[in-house]
């Protein structure tokens, strides 16, 4: 971690993969709203590029910190990190998350472990560890980013479309649990976005990967606005909003075949 400014007069926010997509366009919302960044991500050079780039436009104190979540220990080293140094987290952003493309019978075992660990299990581990602070001071904000994938199940990416799921159920019941605490968890679920989830999960030839994508600075917009008014879903985009609704009124059989010709 980069030397730290010890400015008390900074708010400060902890965004994982920061280095990115989503991740960076929601690391320059903060900043431009007068955040301490405390940017995470696993590739150290590409974390370091990022930050000395928001660092040439913005005066707040900038810091980074090279984890991986795939790491079961990563959430528990985070923490403690920051508590040695004394740097209360007032915003929890939840972004960094993979994917993992083709038949369950045939992907890898391990890839598919460490997407639950990142997009499971170390974002369930970050946010208890940080919300017991928020709960004691009556204050704070945490975003998980979901996907529309939530909201159905995903052939050919049938383990990543149920992390998904998994964090819109856990956000939507943390949230109803947060009420009148002072403390508010709000689900961002985009749908197709640029960034570098398509060639990550090996999928730039299915017809999801050819879809054209969503701008990563609009559903940072978005999820930004939402998280600041305290909701606890926002679905990016009129057309996916209009989708995770049918969804729910469509036959299970129907929908799935549906996503799998999208995903094939």
């Amino acid at each position: 971690m980069g030397t730290v400014i010890q400015e008390n007069n900074y708010k400060t926010v902890l965004i994982t993969g920061a280095s990115s997509g989503i991740g960076l366009e929601l690391s320059r919302l903060f900043a431009d709203d007068g955040y301490r960044l405390i940017m995470v991500a696993r590739e150290s050079k590409k974390l370091k590029e990022a930050a000395g780039e928001l660092q040439l436009k913005y005066v707040v104190p900038i810091n980074t910190i090279v984890k991986d979540l795939s790491d079961p220990n990563a959430p528990s080293e985070i923490f403690n990190q920051l508590q040695k140094e004394h740097i209360t987290v007032d915003v929890l952003v939840n972004n960094a998350g993979f994917g993992t493309y083709g038949n369950f019978s045939e992907t890898e075992l391990e890839d598919e472990l460490k997407m639950i660990q990142v997009n499971v299990v170390a974002l369930m581990h970050l946010t208890k560890l940080f919300l017991k602070e928020m709960v004691k001071r009556k204050s704070g904000k945490i975003m998980n980013v979901a996907s529309t994938a939530a909201f159905q199940p995903g052939p050919m990416m049938a383990s990543y479309y149920a992390t998904k799921a998994f964090v819109l159920s856990f956000s939507e019941a943390i949230s109803s649990e947060l009420r009148r605490t002072g403390v508010t968890l709000t689900a961002l679920c985009p749908g197709p976005t640029a960034s570098g989830f398509q060639k990550r999960a090996k999928m730039e030839r299915s017809r999801f990967g050819r879809k054209k994508m969503m701008d990563a600075e609009i559903v940072a917009q978005l999820g930004y606005k939402a998280m600041m008014k305290g909701k606890t879903l926002v679905i990016a985009g009129l057309k996916n909003k209009v989708l995770a609704k049918a969804v729910r009124i469509t036959p299970r059989k129907m929908v799935t075949a549906i996503v799998r010709t999208l995903n094939t």
